[in-house]
């Protein structure tokens, strides 16, 4: 993993082709919102199948809380249209089918010659793209849970509405 991603530190903002081929900066998705930014093998990972499932379960509440969630894989955008689709996100899905970001990232997998998918990274950014926290999912467990993420995104919700909390 490229040693630029680590707490404290900014995320690139990173311009892909989202799941209906629209160009996209991600910046333009996260705009005013806390985000979980979320790399995954792609569709055919039944750990990733497992880890998205969990997300969906989460996307109701992360909507009423203005927070954004983006998922980012190797497939092409009609591939993460249908895996979008058949989980029932509403989440916007980008993809990086021409390989540009994994290198520079440092993010391929390097185990899975056939797919050379995204290792499983996971990361809580602030509106601005400063990453509050990591996970690296190449293992299961080292994925967040449901409730690390809801801490992580009221950290970073209670940062960015500082202001609410001087008028109460």
């Amino acid at each position: 993993m490229n040693p630029n991603l680590k707490e404290g530190s900014a995320f690139p903002d990173l311009t892909l082709p989202d799941h209906a081929g629209a160009t996209r900066p991600l910046s333009e998705i996260t705009k005013d919102a806390p985000t979980v930014i979320n790399f995954y093998r792609g569709w055919w990972c039944p750990k990733e199948q497992r880890f998205m499932r969990n997300l969906v379960e989460l996307q109701d509440e992360l909507e009423v809380a203005y927070t954004q969630i983006v998922s980012i894989s190797v497939d092409e955008p009609e591939v993460a249209a249908a895996f979008r689709a058949g989980l029932g996100a509403r989440w916007t899905f980008l993809s990086d089918s021409k390989r540009g970001v994994i290198g520079d990232l440092d993010l391929e997998e390097p185990t899975d010659p056939w797919h050379k998918p995204f290792l499983p990274y996971t990361f809580v950014v602030y509106p601005n793209l400063t990453i509050h926290s990591l996970y690296n999912g190449y293992w299961f467990h080292g994925r967040p849970t449901n409730e690390e993420l809801r801490q992580d995104l009221r950290t970073v919700s209670k940062a960015v509405h500082k202001h609410c909390d001087a008028q109460s």
